[in-house]
């Protein structure tokens, strides 16, 4: 797709973190847990979902993709930031950058359209649960999640397609850790204006339009909650959105301190730590709140840790 217009440019070396060899280890070592802990995490709530008849519900259904959607992005990150770490350097090829790029991409955009359709889910739930199960019905379900999935596709291929119209035959140094959008566009020698503007266009209406469905599903929610008379009625409706309103707040929060907020002035540490949190921090922290804040997760895993332990010790026991 982009081979003449990238043929200047071969290799690419990301820097990293700019520490000394010493911290890089420590970092190395603390990523490499979280790498580990963040693959057990949602591996283990997929498995908890497709295992508990119990959780065989949209919102949970909503949840495995979201989980899948982590796993894709913390995998296309991690890796090669801990060679990076380990090397002080790490080096990629063009093609390679452009695919970390378009993994990336695809996997936020779902993320952020899933939260959006979650957000709906809660909507629904909450503000006209007579029709909720009419209307989120399985097919409904399926047919949001394979939406979402091909217009991040979609949308991602467009932003690459874009992209790759440039010629890349200036610096082949990326001060950072990962091939973000706005660092392989300083590698170009091309002009970047309408490059820009057309990425800008094609983003709006998954950064845009979902936050503010986001923000109107959560306006109507607290609407119908405020209503309710009595103080622990109106606390354990909100408790069932409450896992879903931190993990929107914290992915749009640190999304819109890297892309939309001026970064002028702003430290590229700063913007470092803010991408590390949306791209390693981010895909831990999603189980873990929606596990230790939902009774029926937490239920369900027990029942298949003892179901796993029986199987081990009749295992054992031949």
């Amino acid at each position: 797709m982009f081979q003449q217009n990238v043929s200047m440019l071969n290799a690419i070396h990301l820097l990293g973190f700019n520490n000394s060899q010493d911290l890089n280890y420590l970092l190395f070592a603390i990523l490499l847990l979280i790498y580990c802990m963040t693959l057990c995490g949602n591996l283990l709530l997929v498995t908890l979902v497709v295992y508990s008849s119990d959780l065989h519900r949209p919102m949970y259904f909503f949840l495995t993709q979201l989980s899948i959607a982590d796993l894709l992005l913390t995998t296309d990150i991690v890796p090669i930031l801990l060679h990076t770490l380990l090397h002080k350097v790490g080096t990629i090829s063009l093609g390679g950058c452009f695919t970390q790029f378009y993994i990336f991409a695809c996997s936020e955009c779902s993320e952020c359209l899933l939260l959006t359709v979650m957000s709906y889910d809660r909507y629904l739930a909450i503000c006209n649960p007579l029709h909720y199960t009419t209307i989120m019905n399985h097919n409904l379900c399926l047919k949001l999640a394979i939406m979402s999935w091909l217009l991040s596709l979609s949308l991602a291929m467009a932003d690459i397609a874009t992209t790759s119209m440039l010629e890349f035959c200036g610096s082949n140094t990326i001060d950072h850790f990962f091939c973000d959008l706005f660092p392989l566009l300083e590698l170009s020698c091309s002009d970047i204006s309408s490059v820009l503007l057309k990425i800008q266009f094609i983003a709006a209406p998954v950064l845009v339009c979902p936050f503010l469905i986001v923000i109107i599903s959560y306006s109507c929610i607290i609407y119908v909650i405020l209503k309710i008379p009595s103080a622990t009625g109106r606390q354990k409706t909100f408790s069932t959105c409450s896992s879903h309103l931190i993990v929107v707040s914290i992915f749009y929060g640190t999304l819109f301190g890297v892309y939309i907020l001026p970064t002028k002035g702003q430290s590229l540490n700063i913007t470092k730590l803010l991408s590390l949190l949306y791209t390693v921090g981010t895909p831990l922290l999603n189980p873990v709140i929606y596990s230790l804040r939902n009774a029926q997760i937490l239920k369900a895993f027990s029942t298949f840790r003892s179901y796993a332990l029986q199987k081990i010790h009749q295992m054992a026991a031949f």
